[in-house]
């Protein structure tokens, strides 16, 4: 029987994190992958839909040539196409991690595990069936969408977010059930290419988790863009699959004929066939694997990552947890921190948040103080042509407890404000900072400013 002192189960971002991690620290490292490296992020997820979003983007500004001073003839979008460039991205990374995974020395394994006993793993391989017996296992298998049991997941007109990916035709009439981030990100996508959207969330407001002035704000552009957005709603069921079609019924008795339906209502741990059950390993009520802040399982030696232990599910999370669980089995004494996680939504506008939101502040009692500035009174945002939405800072006396951004590069603008709160730098500290001009990052030292009632370009 084979022997490891590491074996890694998925070898997604938590998973081929943890096992570079380990071969750094010099421990024989066993990496078992059932798909392809990379996990839901790189092939299914992160990378395909902003590959995607990057050619609407592209679209969205062509098509607004006239307001820069040129003049560009009809711009037609090609899925397939996009679809092209999106497989060759995912290709190129996918063998970058093969790349690092060799070039580190770790033994990729590609088959289906299973446990025996905590530290006894049967792999079903191509070659036949191997035997390794670990001294530490880190479970990093993520997560799969989740589809209601109502639904007839094998009909080809109903979608998650992974089919969705691969169509080479945008439909002609798309509903999305599930208005988190998927949804939002995916409705960018197929309202730009021209279908006729209707998204149905079953909570009050569209991103749900996210400030609801930001929700409010992204659900005035959807409807502008001519998304039907139906909050407070829930889909009932399907009342009829066709061959080129389906009708699908809402709570409300409301029925809606469409081409597809793209259901993006969350994601489960990815654990089926993984043999949990011959360990005393704690789930919570989703399934979810527990652990501790060092990544520990209620199994001595055995540690969990990424998505298969639960919210949030983050691909720059799994990787922190993934190097935090194999620093810890290989006895280097390493704690996750989740106080300052940047949350990234990719829709036109971008959205990017860290920390408390006003409501969730409130609702622990912080009398807070909130600094907004506009990207309409940023003359970058001017010169881009991208001047909606606000950077908001939530502030508890000059400490920063949170900050909100929708608006260009939000995605990116957002860091500033997560090294802020990581390390304690505050609203004075912030504005003290000279910031460049002309740049987007102006708003951010602009809300700064209104937090502490010395605004100089807003009133």
């Amino acid at each position: 029987m084979r022997k490891a002192e590491l074996l890694i189960i998925g070898a997604g971002p938590a998973g081929y994190v943890a096992a570079i991690r380990a071969s750094q620290l010099g421990a024989e490292t066993v990496l078992v992958e059932k798909n392809t490296v990379g996990g839901t992020c790189l092939n299914r997820g992160c990378i395909p839909t902003k590959s995607l979003l990057s050619s609407v983007e592209v679209l969205n500004l062509a098509r607004r040539a006239q307001e820069f001073g040129l003049e560009v003839d009809k711009v037609r979008p090609n899925l397939s196409s996009m679809v092209r460039r999106k497989d060759r991205i995912v290709d190129q990374l996918r063998r970058g991690v093969h790349y690092l995974l060799r070039a580190n020395k770790i033994s990729l394994v590609q088959g289906r595990a299973q446990f025996l006993s905590p530290h006894r793993i049967k792999i079903d391989t191509p070659g036949g069936v191997e035997e390794i017996e670990a001294k530490k296992v880190i479970i990093a298998t993520g997560s799969r969408p989740l589809i209601p049991s109502f639904i007839d997941a094998s009909h080809p007109q109903v979608l998650t977010s992974e089919e969705a990916l691969k169509l080479d035709k945008a439909p002609q009439s798309l509903l999305i059930v599930g208005a988190g981030v998927i949804g939002c990100e995916l409705g960018t996508i197929f309202s730009s290419l021209g279908s006729r959207i209707t998204m149905v969330e079953m909570m009050d407001q569209i991103l749900p988790a996210e400030d609801k002035r930001v929700s409010q704000q992204l659900e005035r552009i959807f409807q502008k863009r001519g998304i039907k957005v139906l909050t407070g709603t829930k889909l009932e069921k399907i009342t009829e699959y066709r061959e080129d079609g389906l009708v699908a019924r809402l709570e409300n008795g409301e029925e809606l004929e469409v081409d597809r339906i793209l259901i993006c209502i969350g994601r489960v741990p990815d654990t089926q066939e993984l043999g949990l059950e011959r360990l005393d390993l704690e789930v919570d009520e989703k399934g979810n694997i527990k652990v501790n802040e060092r990544m520990e399982t209620s199994v001595e030696g055995v540690y969990a990552a990424g998505d298969v232990i639960g919210e949030p599910l983050l691909a720059h999370v799994a990787f922190k947890e993934g190097i935090v669980a194999a620093e810890n089995a290989l006895g280097i004494n390493s704690r996750m921190d989740y106080s300052a996680v940047p949350h990234c939504i990719f829709t036109l506008p971008q959205i990017g948040t860290v920390g408390l939101t006003p409501d969730e502040a409130e609702e622990k009692g912080i009398k807070v103080k909130i600094g907004r500035s506009s990207f309409s009174a940023n003359g970058k945002a001017q010169a881009m042509g991208e001047t909606t939405g606000f950077v908001q800072i939530v502030t508890e006396g000059k400490k920063i407890l949170g900050a909100q951004i929708i608006g260009p590069q939000a995605t990116e603008l957002i860091h500033e404000m997560a090294l802020a709160i990581k390390w304690g730098i505050d609203v004075e500290k912030l504005d003290q900072t000279i910031h460049a001009h002309p740049t987007l990052s102006e708003a951010i030292m602009e809300a700064a400013l209104s937090a502490q009632g010395k605004s100089i370009h807003s009133i």
